[in-house]
């Protein structure tokens, strides 16, 4: 018989570090090393892919009840791809952006 409190915990999250690591080895392909230099014209040092990974297995050591704290954290502090506006918010973004060219006749 299992107890209450297993049943009404929030399912944890599995954390893996694979797609990380994944990241960092593409980095150092030639194909994306080619991609670069053509794009920027300098080769990637792949600084952001390694800190990806070391912070993915920083919090591989921490306790669960951390871990989850720490990536709801982040997912709040994300700023989300949409903004929602409500239809006067939008009104008046889009003429801060678009009305100058309602002025062209």
């Amino acid at each position: 018989m299992s107890s209450g409190k297993e049943e009404d915990a929030a399912p944890r999250r599995r954390l893996s570090c694979t797609k990380y690591f994944d990241a960092l080895w593409f980095c150092y392909s030639p194909v994306h090393q080619m991609q670069q230099y053509y794009r920027l014209g300098a080769l990637d040092n792949c600084s952001g892919k390694w800190s990806a990974l070391y912070d993915c297995l920083a919090l591989k050591t921490k306790r669960a009840s951390e871990v989850e704290e720490i990536l709801e954290t982040r997912e709040k502090s994300e700023h989300h791809i949409w903004s929602f506006r409500s239809p006067m918010e939008a009104r008046a973004h889009w003429q801060r952006l678009f009305g100058h060219l309602d002025d062209q006749d």
